[in-house]
């Protein structure tokens, strides 16, 4: 399968037909579903109807303690989250990427799909006064949540902007670093996510994702669920995809890491069903290249 935008070939479902009606109108319901979802989790702390005990990645929990639990196990110490504003903390995501991101004091952040911001502020604490901090997220609540975050935690040097991972509002060259925590699984157009991605690095940026994958083809049964696709693991793609559309999208150096140990908590995702015999978190690394 070709892509149009990149002339180059797509390891992903209706990522070559951008002028295509019928795969954009897909698109859009599949974002529709996941924003709503994700709208749920914003309302959580305010909607008694929403709460629950959070699982993870889509998990959805007013109580902090739950929330802190979840993070821990996800590789979040509890020096890291005691710094963070009282409710940046939501429980969700696949894994630390601030832990892996090696982030120096003066640089410039990315964070796809911020949530309510606690990637971000972790980010913040690394770069320092001098650094800067940009999170994109698709969801109203979200973003209003994470902006109140931010002032109630003096986090002057991160900022939140309303946007789609596959769209950046971001100007070209602008990122030294680019993360995401269990996002990029969620859009239907990885690809693109990838362009983006690389787009708005300056060169020698680096991307450092933790991210749900799948290592072997997933079942109808976990790719047509809304549940499981909210829950970040219904649109998971095989490692060798990722691999493939990071190369074209111009990254060098990739490297992905699969983590067997996130399967303890992944069984907790969607109890009752096989999902880690196909799933699994990883570390995802990949760097622009110095000159085009």
């Amino acid at each position: 399968m070709k892509d149009a935008n990149a002339n180059q070939t797509c390891c992903e479902p209706d990522c070559c037909a951008p002028d295509d009606t019928a795969a954009n109108t897909t698109h859009d319901r599949h974002r529709a579903q996941v924003r709503d979802a994700y709208a749920q989790v914003a309302r959580a702390e305010t909607d008694s109807t929403a709460s629950g005990e959070a699982a993870g990645c889509c998990g959805v929990s007013d109580d902090a303690a739950i929330n802190a639990i979840v993070s821990t196990r996800l590789g979040y110490s509890r020096a890291e989250l005691d710094l963070l504003p009282k409710g940046a903390d939501m429980g969700l995501g696949c894994g630390n990427p601030k832990a892996i991101a090696a982030l120096q004091p003066g640089e410039v952040v990315v964070d796809l799909g911020a949530g309510g911001g606690l990637d971000c502020f972790l980010a913040a604490a690394e770069v320092g006064a001098n650094g800067r901090v940009i999170g994109v997220d698709m969801t109203p609540d979200l973003l209003s949540k994470a902006r109140d975050n931010a002032a109630r935690g003096h986090f002057d040097n991160v900022e939140f902007r309303l946007g789609e991972i596959e769209h950046l509002p971001i100007a070209d060259g602008q990122a030294d670093v680019v993360i995401s925590n269990c996002v990029i699984n969620l859009s239907p157009a990885k690809a693109q996510v990838f362009r983006e991605a690389y787009r708005v690095l300056k060169p020698g940026g680096r991307l450092a994702v933790s991210d749900v994958v799948a290592t072997a083809e997933l079942p109808d049964a976990i790719t047509q669920s809304p549940e499981l696709i909210a829950g970040c693991m219904g649109n998971a793609s095989l490692i060798s995809d990722i691999e493939a559309m990071l190369d074209a999208a111009g990254f060098v150096d990739v490297r992905i890491e699969p983590k067997e140990e996130s399967k303890a908590f992944m069984k907790d995702w969607a109890p009752g069903t096989n999902v880690t015999d196909f799933l699994v978190s990883a570390a995802i690394f990949a760097t622009k290249p110095q000159t085009n």
